[in-house]
């Protein structure tokens, strides 16, 4: 897990380099047939890289973009019926690309008129020969069941459609600047995190906006790696009930981006923080809140403040993973490809 979290920075530098020609050609065509609405395809992993594709397409392109239930096909086998007029395109996510219920699911969205778009890491898979478009990954092989580098890639993959997409050229050269900048946040130290969790059973994890998806993908990886209850909630979210549970001792990690949601993401901070719970906070201003303990982060633009601070992320959670007794690498009942029908 430490050496393909590593990695990430090659791997995103191998995707910008490998997909020039693919992204010109997604683009052209999304000019020519733009589409209505987006349906995003994953599950674990890929999935939270999917809420941060909702969110990066509906801010810049205001294209309503949600996530299809893959069971309505796989196990109700209900019909997919796109509106009359309505171009959808869908956007599948996945490491092997060889889920059943994924390739299920993918192929009636294809069937009702989606031009399929694929993130996939495993370029022989049948994802990747069934899309329209297929953007590989490049992160190579996985052998850590915990997906790192290859939710990294993903990110900075949806990063790279949605520059060429709305033709940024600011955040095109920003997503091409994120190898060197993912090799620093990977050496930021976060060990005040490790002793705050070595005995912790249950924490809540917040992000808001953009940073929504790498709190879903901590919670996960906590999970995983060292048999630790993490459960994400938006910053707002969190006020509508969950809150409650925080009280004098428990654990909060917070994720705060630059702009207004990092803001209210730093009050909530504080707020829990009053009440006694243990706090940290990852943010790339110096300054946390009274009582908040200050996880260093790289200042990045908003969108792209998220992909850095998960590389730290992932450094943190596999030492901490050992130092709870777990092995990182090989979490028990779990199996890199999982295969759901």
């Amino acid at each position: 897990m430490y050496a393909e979290a590593a990695e990430a920075g090659a791997a995103v530098a191998r995707f910008v380099a490998g997909n020039r020609a693919e992204l010109a050609r997604l683009t052209a065509h999304l000019a020519q047939c733009p589409p209505a609405f987006v349906i995003t395809c994953a599950r674990g992993s890929s999935d939270h890289a999917a809420t941060y594709a909702k969110y990066l397409i509906e801010t810049r392109l205001g294209l309503p973009t949600a996530s299809a239930a893959f069971s309505t096909v796989s196990v109700y086998d209900a019909p997919v019926v796109h509106p009359a007029g309505g171009a959808a395109l869908c956007l599948a996510i996945s490491q092997s690309g060889r889920s059943p219920d994924m390739l299920a699911t993918v192929e009636r969205q294809q069937a009702s008129g989606a031009t399929v778009v694929a993130l996939v890491n495993d370029e022989t898979s049948p994802l990747a020969q069934m899309a329209d478009f297929t953007l590989p990954l490049y992160a190579g092989p996985e052998r850590s069941v915990a997906a790192t580098k290859s939710y990294i890639t993903s990110l900075a993959g949806i990063a790279a459609i949605v520059a060429a997409w709305t033709g940024d050229e600011g955040l095109a050269r920003d997503v091409e600047a994120l190898p060197a900048l993912l090799d620093a946040s990977f050496a930021l130290d976060w060990t005040p995190l490790i002793s705050g969790l070595l005995d912790a059973s249950n924490l809540f994890i917040l992000g808001r906006g953009y940073g929504l998806a790498i709190a879903q993908e901590a919670a996960l990886k906590l999970k995983e790696t060292s048999a630790l209850h993490g459960e994400a909630f938006s910053a707002a979210e969190v006020r509508h009930g969950p809150m409650a549970v925080v009280r004098e001792g428990f654990p909060v990690l917070a994720f705060a981006g630059g702009d207004a949601t990092g803001d209210d993401v730093r009050r909530i901070a504080g707020e829990f923080a009053q009440r006694g719970a243990h706090v940290w906070l990852a943010d790339a201003g110096d300054a946390a809140p009274e009582g908040v303990t200050h996880l260093p982060a790289l200042a990045a633009r908003d969108e792209l403040a998220p992909i850095l601070m998960i590389a730290s992320f992932y450094r943190m959670a596999n030492t901490l993973s050992q130092a709870r007794g777990h092995d990182p690498d090989q979490p028990p009942y779990l199996a890199k490809v999982t295969r759901t029908r």
